[in-house]
């Protein structure tokens, strides 16, 4: 099915021309084949030839012509016509059949059926070679009937010689009174026949007529009871095998005559009758008249009816009593012959199918008007024939008819929905009979253009001629349908719609991959689908429902809907492949700070890559819709980049990682340097803290240049963020599509998710680095040595020599955009900790009040550490973050006592009332503030004076050790 629709999409329009030229030659070629239709009369049960029907069909013309005359028949030897002057006068007086053939006036008959008039000199024609050698005298009708009906002159004579004799015998008596064959098998004999073999064969067909008129096709039924029918049978049967005696006294004739006239003169009531019924049984009459009708076609040109056809016309009413001929069975029976005629001609004389559905119209009237069951019969035959016929042809009409012969489809389209209409009228309920033939004039044309472009749609090889046989059914054939079809151009193209989609629908199915093959096949049908609407839409403009029933014949192809979602799917996959790399590498990455010379990880730049590869994969995806879909795929990899993030920043730990948890609050023991066993219990205190920081960073992909690393990644990740976003505009910029200033104006929120991911993991990178630099790296000489024992000989300058080697590693490797950032949380993270050794140094640490000068000095060192003379941090920045710092260490040198007062009224003022009978313990917030009771409390449990200890140890009984 895939290649099928390959094939229908890629095809090069060279073959469609060369298909199309191939097809109009093969269409003219078809059209113009010979063939023929079988009888709608039926078979005769005899075997009588089409010669034997046209000679005894001329009999019957020649003496129902003379009959009808009001002087007696006289007879007059074809050469008398000629060699005398006297016989030519005599002519004029002779009936019907004796008048000279006029060309005066043009054809009543031929301008009604809308058949083109000949040329005189083309009327003569119709007389033959025999007429042309009496080009100094008048054509007689009877000649041209003649020569019409191939009939020779012999026959002729014989004929005339033959009814002379019969009127001769029966004065005054009419034809339809007598049974002809019988009569003139009595005026013949062998002497009037060139040879003996010809008498025989005349006499055997005589006989055979009578069988067919009387036995096998009778106009009554014949009775069972009856003897008549075996003995005429015996007869005839007995006739055929040896000549019979033919004269007036002959047993054989007479026994003849009389049971030829028993079974000819019978009534429906069972009275005798006057007429004669021997010819005007069906199917035997209509073959007869038939041969008659065909009369009224040129003998030189098949496909031309003659100018005379008024006169001739006029000529085989007179048979009409004798065959049992009334104007429906003729109108009837000429719309046949006409048909039939174009038919058997190859097809090529449009005149002809036009007069006979002009002819047909007259039909259809006549249908309404009668019950006769014989009729109807007839009628059904040869509309199911014709039928039959411009079914064949209008149910697939593009293989048939094209520019060149577009006249004729009209005729036969015509000619079939009448046939139609006939085959289904019912003449009892004249509404819903109008009702009714107006939808089976458009259902069987609705059935045409649906078979018909089916047909077209299975032969069309790619999507291009699909496409070219809307176009040419819109403006070819449309025009001609639309008479009985308003919505016929809209049909059309609603059945190439459903045929396309349902081909469609399974190369959709299946679809696994996103493929330019693809892409372009649901692109051409989309382009398809937009044609066939608008065609649909432009056709029923003026249509009662607004082409709303074909419109809902249409359901959307969705290819648009379709290639979204292959998109959608190739999204998923290209980013769940993106997923299982980053997985994968990520378990993998060592955050190597000499992997580049940026210090980024390779990682990340792979990520980055195939990111920047997706992208660019995207926009040259050759679908419409770069701008609805963008957004999908700008969340799926926001998501992944968010994931990388989240699994870079994972386990590296944080602010409350590194920072040790706070001793209980004890007071110093005054007059004591630390002796003995509070150095042992300090050390083995310190030993413990120290190895569970340890724990916390075990693997060395989370040490300070990988840390380092890290924050990197993510500025890189950040960067690129805005390198995508630029990129992206100007591919939007490119692109031809709705929207695209909105996307354009959204991109800002395209990778939310990441760049927050970035930024919080950068923060968090930062500060885990920071104090993992000051409370874990430098442990040793920050929180396990600053300011032990005596607070001058241990100052804060081997910290900050320590620290200088950390910011010296960090300044070197960090991104310079987040630089700064990691100095300033290095900075927080030391004043944190120098403000946590003089809060919270546990029971190894003690100050006096000659002590203040010494940290206030070193907190001076710090500071300009960062400040470096002016080549650090900027000034304000160092005061922002040391605010807290230099707030607090004015309470180191204030005295004992105003330190209590301060802390009495901080506690009231917190606690209120309840704090004056007793000072509740004030919990540790660890925000620092020199007004803060916790705070207060604090320095005084560092403290190292009597004052201090008699406070603690009378108000909160806290021990001089732990």
């Amino acid at each position: 099915m895939a290649q099928i629709l390959r094939d229908r999409v890629f095809g090069s329009f060279r073959r469609h021309q060369s298909h199309q030229s191939e097809t109009e030659t093969e269409t003219a070629m078809a059209i113009r084949q010979v063939e023929d239709l079988p009888s709608p009369f039926a078979d005769l049960s005899s075997s009588l030839s089409d010669s034997d029907l046209r000679e005894t069909a001329y009999e019957i013309l020649v003496a129902a012509c003379r009959s009808s005359g009001g002087k007696p028949l006289t007879y007059i030897p074809q050469s008398e016509k000629t060699d005398r002057p006297a016989a030519a006068a005599a002519v004029a007086a002779l009936p019907s059949l004796q008048r000279s053939v006029t060309s005066t006036a043009a054809s009543r008959v031929k301008k009604a059926l809308g058949l083109k008039s000949l040329s005189s000199s083309s009327r003569r024609r119709a007389v033959g070679d025999s007429a042309a050698r009496a080009a100094k005298r008048s054509v007689t009708l009877g000649e041209m009937m003649r020569v019409q009906m191939r009939v020779s002159e012999q026959t002729d004579s014989r004929i005339r010689r033959a009814l002379l004799r019969v009127a001769a015998g029966q004065l005054g008596r009419r034809m339809e009174t007598m049974v002809l064959p019988l009569e003139l098998l009595q005026q013949f004999k062998s002497s009037d026949f060139p040879n003996q073999q010809e008498y025989e064969a005349w006499q055997r067909r005589n006989l055979k007529v009578l069988e067919a008129g009387l036995l096998l096709h009778p106009y009554l039924a014949l009775n069972k009871t009856d003897s008549a029918p075996k003995r005429l049978r015996m007869i005839i049967q007995e006739a055929l095998e040896k000549p019979i005696e033919t004269g007036k006294n002959s047993e054989s004739m007479q026994a003849l005559r009389s049971v030829v006239m028993s079974l000819a003169c019978r009534s429906f009531d069972g009275s005798g009758s006057d007429t004669c019924h021997w010819a005007d049984g069906c199917p035997l009459n209509l073959k007869l008249y038939q041969m008659l009708l065909e009369s009224c076609f040129d003998v030189n040109d098949e496909t031309c009816v003659i100018e005379e056809v008024d006169e001739v016309l006029e000529l085989l009413k007179k048979t009409w009593v004798i065959l049992g001929i009334n104007q429906m069975l003729h109108n009837l029976c000429f719309s046949w012959v006409l048909f039939h005629r174009y038919v058997i001609t190859g097809q090529i004389e449009n005149d002809l199918l036009f007069a006979s559905s002009n002819l047909l119209a007259e039909v259809e009237n006549d249908a309404k008007a009668t019950t006769d069951s014989v009729y109807s019969k007839i009628l059904s035959s040869t509309q199911s024939s014709i039928l039959g016929w411009t079914e064949k042809r209008l149910l697939s009409y593009r293989d048939i008819f094209h520019t060149g012969n577009i006249e004729s489809m009209q005729s036969i389209v015509s000619l079939g929905v009448l046939s139609a209409k006939i085959l289904v009228q019912d003449i009892s309920h004249d509404y819903h009979r109008k009702r009714r033939e107006f939808d089976v004039a458009r259902d069987r044309v609705d059935t045409y253009i649906r078979s018909s472009l089916r047909n077209a749609f299975a032969q069309a090889s790619f999507i291009i001629y699909i496409s070219e046989l809307a176009f040419s059914e819109k403006a070819i054939y449309s025009p001609v349908l639309k008479r009985w079809h308003p919505l016929a151009a809209g049909v059309a193209v609603a059945t190439l719609h459903s045929c396309y989609g349902n081909e469609l629908k399974q190369f959709v199915t299946g679809i696994s991959e996103l493929t330019p093959d693809a892409i372009q096949v649901l692109r051409a049908a989309d382009k398809l689908e937009k044609d066939l609407v608008q065609i649909a839409v432009g056709d029923a403009v003026d249509s009662d429902d607004g082409g709303k029933s074909i419109i809902r014949e249409m359901p959307p192809y969705e290819a648009e809907a379709a290639i979204g979602n292959l998109v959608k799917a190739w999204i998923k996959t290209r980013v769940d492949r993106l997923k299982e790399w980053v997985d994968r590498n990520l378990q993998q990455e060592v955050w190597n700070p000499r992997a580049n010379k940026e210090h980024f990880a390779p990682s990340a730049i792979e990520v980055l890559r195939i990111i920047d590869d997706t992208l660019e994969a995207f926009f040259l995806l050759p679908i419409p819709m770069h701008s609805i879909l963008l957004p999908e795929l700008m969340t799926a990899l926001d998501r992944c980049l968010q994931y990388y993030a989240s699994k870079a920043k994972s386990g590296c730990g944080s602010r409350g990682t590194f920072v040790p948890t706070l001793p209980s609050l004890t007071r110093c023991s005054t007059g004591s340097r630390f002796h003995g066993v509070f150095r042992k219990k300090d050390k083995t205190n310190l030993t413990h803290r120290r190895s569970q920081v340890g724990t916390t960073n075990g693997d060395n992909s989370f040490g300070i240049p990988q840390l380092c690393v890290r924050i990197n990644t993510l500025q890189l990740i950040r960067m690129e963020l805005g390198v995508f976003g630029k990129r992206i505009v100007a591919h939007l910029g490119n692109l031809e599509s709705n929207g695209v200033d909105d996307i354009a104006n959204r991109m800002g929120k395209m990778f939310e998710l990441s760049e927050s991911a970035c930024v919080e993991g950068i923060q968090q990178l930062c500060e885990a680095t920071a104090y993992k630099v000051v409370f874990h790296e430098l442990s040793h000489v920050l929180w396990d040595g600053l300011y032990i024992g005596d607070v001058s000989s241990s100052r804060i300058e081997q910290f900050l020599q320590e620290l200088e080697q950390y910011l010296e590693i960090i300044s070197s490797t960090v991104h310079d955009r987040v630089r700064t950032r990691a100095i300033t949380d290095i900075m927080k993270a030391s004043l944190d900790g120098f403000l946590l050794v003089l809060l919270a140094g546990g029971p190894s640490r003690g100050f006096t009040l000659q002590d203040s000068g010494i940290i206030e000095e070193d907190f001076k060192f710090l500071t300009d550490l960062f400040w470096s003379n002016g080549d650090g941090l900027p000034s304000e920045l160092i005061q922002k973050f040391s605010k807290v710092v230099k707030n607090v260490l004015p309470l180191y040198h204030t005295d004992t006592e105003s330190l209590i007062e301060q802390f009495k009224r901080a506690t009231l003022e917190n606690f209120g009332s309840s704090a004056k009978s007793r000072l509740p313990l004030p919990p540790t917030s660890g925000q620092w503030n020199p007004t803060e009771p916790n705070t207060l409390l604090r320095v005084l449990c560092y403290r190292n004076d009597e004052a201090a200890a008699k406070f603690l140890k009378k108000t909160y009984n806290l021990p001089k050790k732990l």
